[in-house]
């Protein structure tokens, strides 16, 4: 049978429809809650999907990650709290046009410019993943060394005000990556006599503790506040006239979205921030932006959903994850015995086209629950939070209980403490899951083409893909130096045009 229509025979049960739609309704209702993301929700619900075939737990992790991104956008709106990230820069106009009354209408354009976003960069995953998959077939061990050392170096620009902070996060994540039996020579490092740890670190308690446990210690010291709620809302759908209108800042922002998404380890955060800026660039009223755009709203709203689809091209096609929350996916498909990569793309593409149409009936299906039940996920922010986070301290010990036994349950609360101090002084968690992910990559590759290469670094770069990779690495470490050298520079022409002016 062809594997598309294989797939379409997986996914088109009721069965997968009741677990597609379970993943929508949990991704909004988590991204609806300041508080709660979308990579805390993937990381609770990993162990609770060992009982799922694999196609099933990716397919549930996928939806929740594609509603959870618009599942911040409704309370961004209508209380000025987005309960995701990506969705700070969607409250920069929503929540001014639902104070003048039409809450109704921004959430239907934040609805609208999100399936339109996701629909779009499932498009592009379609076509780009079995592309990049078959260009990744010629890759050795040499050439995946070095994108891995390129991903890594990506973590620059992801999530968090520093790029050396970030890096740093990054490098500890590939040290702890190195704790256990290494593979090729059959050395123990970092076990400290602990038989648990020789078979290294496993991914869920630490993903467990950095995103859900230490999110709960930092809301145990925060102080309630109360949010001015917009009471009466009714969810309107933008005309096609305005749809026409906001035609060209959707497309675009769809493609920058989908093109940081692609790049390892960039995210939605990135992709929305980016085309909120670009959006107010080319607008012909810049001067609306902060007081209630309508272009305000569905430039972040497409961005960060089309940052989805992007994200799950490299995850599926390299094993190389695109955000943070694919990366937390990747480790559910390494969980289940999924191989991501070139040959699972090759071998297996009933298993990409499951992962496509489940994004695709999710992103449908958000649209549908995001606008019946905008008003009722806009009231769970209600939720006192002494029952709230005592449910997650019970999801958090469950969860890392049943995946590795009660060593387990330790290493999910040193995490969650780690986490919370990382929080407190302003380092990025995400980086650091990051950097887990890519050092079993690192040390694997980098062991195998030094046994092909007779111990000569020099060899690696006889590859023109690995100085391909290399080069992007450097520019990629230096970019950050350079915008902030151009920023500086551009600062100084303005404040020197402000001195000479009479």
């Amino acid at each position: 049978m062809d594997p598309f229509w294989l797939a379409v025979d997986l996914v088109a049960t009721p069965y997968m429809f009741v677990i597609i739609m379970s993943g929508v309704v949990i991704g909004v209702l988590v991204g609806a809650l300041p508080g709660l993301s979308s990579p805390m929700a993937v990381a609770l619900l990993i162990p609770f999907t060992i009982t799922l075939q694999p196609v099933e737990a990716v397919a549930l992790l996928a939806a929740l990650y594609c509603a959870g991104t618009f599942g911040g956008s409704i309370t961004a709106i209508l209380i000025n709290a987005p309960g995701a990230p990506p969705a700070a820069a969607t409250a920069l106009d929503g929540y001014p046009m639902a104070k003048r009354g039409e809450a109704g209408r921004a959430l239907g354009i934040a609805a609208a410019s999100s399936v339109v976003g996701g629909l779009l960069s499932l498009i592009v995953f379609l076509t780009a993943a079995p592309a990049l998959a078959s260009v990744a077939l010629s890759f050795g061990p040499s050439e995946y060394f070095a994108l891995a050392v390129f991903a890594l170096s990506m973590l620059a620009s992801i999530s968090g005000k520093s790029s050396l902070r970030n890096l740093i996060m990054g490098f500890i994540g590939v040290l702890l990556a190195t704790v256990g039996v290494h593979l090729t020579t059959g050395v123990e490092r970092f076990t400290f006599d602990i038989p648990q740890l020789s078979d290294g670190i496993h991914f869920v308690p630490v993903l467990i503790g950095l995103f859900a446990m230490s999110e709960l210690l930092t809301q145990c010291g925060a102080k309630i506040q109360m949010k001015e709620r917009i009471s009466s809302v009714v969810v309107k759908l933008p005309s096609i006239k305005e749809l026409k209108a906001l035609s060209g800042t959707i497309l675009r922002s769809s493609g920058i979205g989908t093109f940081i998404g692609i790049l390892p380890a960039e995210g939605a955060t990135v992709a929305a921030l980016l085309s909120y800026n670009e959006a107010k660039r080319f607008s012909k009223n810049k001067a609306m932006f902060g007081h209630g755009a309508p272009e305000g709203i569905a430039a972040p709203e497409a961005a960060n959903n089309a940052a989805t689809g992007g994200a799950m091209v490299p995850t599926l096609a390299l094993g190389i994850p695109g955000s943070g929350t694919t990366a937390l996916i990747l480790a559910a498909m390494y969980a289940h015995g999924l191989q991501p990569g070139p040959y699972l793309v090759r071998e297996t593409p009933e298993i990409m086209y499951a992962v496509f149409l489940s994004m695709i009936v999710a992103n449908l299906g958000f649209l549908v629950v995001g606008l019946v039940g905008a008003k009722f996920f806009a009231r769970v922010t209600l939720i006192p939070k002494t029952f709230l986070w005592p449910s997650v301290f019970c999801f958090s010990v469950i969860g890392s209980y049943a995946y590795g036994g009660v060593f387990d349950i330790w290493v999910m609360v040193v995490s969650g403490a780690i986490g919370y101090f990382l929080n407190r002084f302003h380092f990025s968690a995400a980086p650091l899951v990051m950097g887990l992910i890519l050092g079993k990559i690192l040390e694997e590759t980098f062991s195998q083409a030094m046994i092909i290469h007779e111990s000569n670094f020099l060899e690696f770069f006889e590859s023109p893909i690995v100085l391909m990779f290399f080069l992007m690495t450097t520019l990629s470490l230096l970019w950050p130096i350079i915008s902030a050298k151009r920023l500086a520079r551009a600062e100084a022409k303005e404040l020197t045009k402000m001195e000479s002016r009479p």
